[in-house]
């Protein structure tokens, strides 16, 4: 299909709208997708902010979504959106890091479960894990074989939950924020534990992210081959479009084809209600409380992530995209400005395989 952004809105240009478009009437450019999309991976949340995303998510074809949430969060989530949300275990990290991500998460792991039938628990391990976690009880907590993950991937296991994981980061932090190896180990360092986990609990495992190396398909290929119980989901809109977009079509639709039912579809779309209302830096609990400051920021937020990434995988768009990446002044600073953008290459894929990519592999792998 062929698609173009209006470069040329009346609205005023913000990162998550750069064109200053009307994202409602960019929604009713794009065709209906061929299925209703399940996505896979968000963090929705928050009594004013549900609302604005539901209806960026009815505008943009999204059916279901499956979110991360405090537990203490879950029972507002599922009043509002029923069962259009299932749940992934996950962590309180605002709570007393030691505890949660310890004996405090074998609770919630439990209580997700059996109070709003979980059956997908999330290991978070980002490099930047070592940050929190130092001295000698991180080596407990921090690799994916540590004692601390092997008990909460025991308990999951004899409650019939498959994981999902955040391994790795982008190529442009490990050349920035994690540059000292001898601190957070290379890229490739990251997978050594979570190899071992694949191979002694048997899953299903979701790598998160494009499995933390959309950069690298050779190098996804290779882990997917050695491990059959490996899924990977496409959150992460930024990062997943701006890496993905580096590589030539043909080499993206080899890798969808020869991985089908194995690739899910995911944003990371993260809501909240701090995204109502203008904040500073030290006002904001939530640590991305500050990326929108009203309801119609909100909803550009929201919607720019399913723009971007339905215009990647659906049409021939040759680009810029509408989404600023801070990540490229991060890396080069004198070339780009807060409000650079990467190329947004769209794929154009065929019928069959977006309809596994939007639900098939999903519903597949939950049943």
């Amino acid at each position: 299909m062929s698609f173009t952004f209006a470069t040329s809105g009346s609205r005023p240009a913000s990162a998550a709208n750069r064109f200053g478009v009307d994202y409602h009437a960019e929604a009713a450019r794009l065709p209906a997708p061929p299925v209703r999309i399940l996505d896979a991976h968000a963090h929705i949340n928050g009594a004013k902010a549900i609302p604005i995303w539901r209806e960026a998510a009815d505008l943009y074809g999204i059916d279901r979504v499956f979110t991360m949430v405090r537990l203490s969060d879950a029972p507002l989530v599922k009043d509002l959106l029923g069962d259009r949300a299932r749940f992934i275990a996950f962590p309180d990290f605002r709570a007393d890091r030691e505890k949660s991500m310890k004996e405090g998460f074998l609770a919630d792991i439990q209580a997700f479960h059996d109070r709003f039938g979980a059956r997908i628990v999330k290991l978070w391990n980002a490099p930047r894990m070592r940050d929190f976690f130092e001295g000698p009880s991180a080596g407990d907590v921090v690799p994916f074989d540590s004692p601390w993950r092997i008990r909460h991937a025991q308990l999951a296991e004899s409650l019939g939950m498959m994981f999902m994981v955040h391994v790795a980061d982008p190529d442009t932090w490990f050349a920035t924020k994690y540059s000292n190896a001898a601190r957070y180990g290379t890229k490739l360092d990251q997978y050594r534990s979570l190899r071992v986990m694949l191979d002694r609990f048997k899953g299903p495992w979701i790598a998160a992210h494009m499995g933390g190396w959309p950069e690298d398909l050779a190098f996804l290929s290779s882990l997917l081959a050695a491990h059959s119980n490996l899924y990977l989901d496409t959150s992460a809109t930024k990062w997943v479009v701006r890496e993905l977009s580096r590589h030539p079509r043909e080499a993206v639709i080899e890798f969808l084809t020869r991985w089908r039912g194995r690739i899910l579809f995911g944003s990371d779309i993260v809501t909240t209600d701090e995204h109502l209302t203008p904040k500073t830096e030290a006002q904001k609990a939530h640590p991305m409380g500050d990326l929108a400051d009203g309801p119609e920021a909100a909803f550009d937020l929201y919607a720019s992530r399913y723009l971007a990434l339905r215009t990647m995988w659906e049409t021939d768009y040759e680009g810029e995209s509408p989404i600023a990446d801070p990540d490229l002044m991060m890396v080069d600073p004198a070339r780009h400005d807060a409000m650079s953008a990467p190329a947004l290459h769209g794929f154009a894929l065929p019928p069959d395989l977006l309809n596994d990519l939007y639900a098939g592999a999903v519903a597949t792998l939950m049943g």
